[in-house]
């Protein structure tokens, strides 16, 4: 399994969704920096679940323990291990999925790769994973304390945000959507809990910014910046598709449109590109948006088959999200800052080469 994240600074996660616990190792930190797990369980408590009436209700504390790497407040440059406990695991739910597929989940692709999976909650392919990652991106900030990354929801369904309104990034927190538009997030709330008082999902997109980016990150040809951050939002859950800058309404737009005219600095008057040109940061802000599915477990009955390929009735069980953006935000934020903070180690090693 790809349970690891980054070159120089690398993230490793191991642990199911209804094991002991979940957990993980960041290696390639700097000594000296300041690592607080209070700093850390800030972050997590933004992804755990519980936290409003629209989200699952799985009561997870997710009450990260540092276990080494970090020595009196500061890291030390060795291996940061951590854990967070599993405390409110109700397995049982599950017992109906032990011989039968989800349609739109991961289990009978999982079932047909390994040949046995943890039907537990969806095991490893549980976003319950996803806490780690958390981890990482909270202690990535530390790397890059001038880089700021802030997600919010930007649609929800057929609901979006007016792309030519102002938003107030200050709004992201103060309502259970993370929509920065406080009108757009009331219709947003009531088309989730509508959707999940049917037993459905409902997918969404997260838009994101990142502040404060040096000029000069991302390795072409391969590593480009975009790319890995494709790729970095990508690996998260339900997410299926990425575009930055204009993204796909380039396609419609000509050169003349499209071109980021300079100012004398080498700053751009528009910034159609996102923040990247030829792989390469190029001072700007890093613009970019996220697309998730509706998730995959619904609250109601579907048709489906079993292990031995025969059709069957699958009970709608558990305790899942009707939309994951809302907790998604964080985790978009985690997997930036854990892009970035790897780049800028990366560039650190160029600069230190005569």
């Amino acid at each position: 399994m790809g349970n690891s994240f980054g070159e120089i600074f690398r993230i490793t996660t191991f642990g199911e969704s209804h094991g002991v616990a979940i957990g993980g190792i960041v290696e390639g930190c700097p000594p000296g920096l300041a690592i607080s797990a209070e700093d850390i369980q800030r972050d997590l408590d933004r992804r755990r679940p519980g936290q409003s009436d629209i989200t699952s209700q799985r009561s997870e504390k997710d009450r990260v323990q540092l276990l080494s790497g970090v020595f009196e407040g500061r890291s030390t440059g060795a291996p940061i291990g951590f854990t967070i406990p599993n405390d409110d695991t109700k397995s049982a739910d599950y017992d109906h999925l032990r011989d039968a597929f989800r349609p739109g989940h991961a289990d009978i692709a999982y079932q047909r790769k390994y040949g046995h999976r943890d039907h537990r909650g969806g095991g490893r392919s549980s976003a319950r994973e996803t806490a780690c990652r958390i981890v990482g991106g909270s202690i990535a900030k530390q790397i890059v304390p001038k880089v700021s990354a802030i997600a919010y929801v930007s649609a929800v369904g057929g609901i979006s945000i007016d792309p030519s309104a102002p938003i107030n990034l200050a709004e992201i927190d103060h309502n259970a959507v993370r929509c920065p538009d406080p009108a757009t997030a009331t219709a947003m709330e009531v088309l989730i809990r509508e959707t999940r008082d049917k037993g459905d999902s409902v997918g969404g997109i997260i838009s994101c910014i990142i502040r404060g980016v040096p000029v000069g990150l991302g390795e072409p040809v391969f590593d480009k910046l975009h790319a890995r951050l494709g790729a970095a939002m990508l690996s998260i859950n339900a997410v299926k598709g990425f575009e930055i800058g204009s993204g796909f309404a380039a396609a419609r737009m000509l050169g003349s449109q499209h071109n980021d005219l300079f100012n004398r600095d080498g700053s751009t008057i528009t910034n159609h590109a996102g923040g990247v040109l030829g792989g390469i940061s190029n001072g700007m802000d890093i613009e970019f948006r996220v697309a998730f599915k509706p998730v995959s477990t619904l609250m109601r009955d579907q048709p489906s088959i079993d292990s031995g390929g025969e059709p069957i009735t699958l009970e709608g069980k558990g305790r899942h999200d009707p939309c994951v953006v809302p907790r998604a935000v964080p985790i978009v934020e985690a997997m930036a800052m854990l892009t970035i903070a790897d780049f800028y180690l990366i560039n650190k090693i160029y600069q230190s080469q005569p």
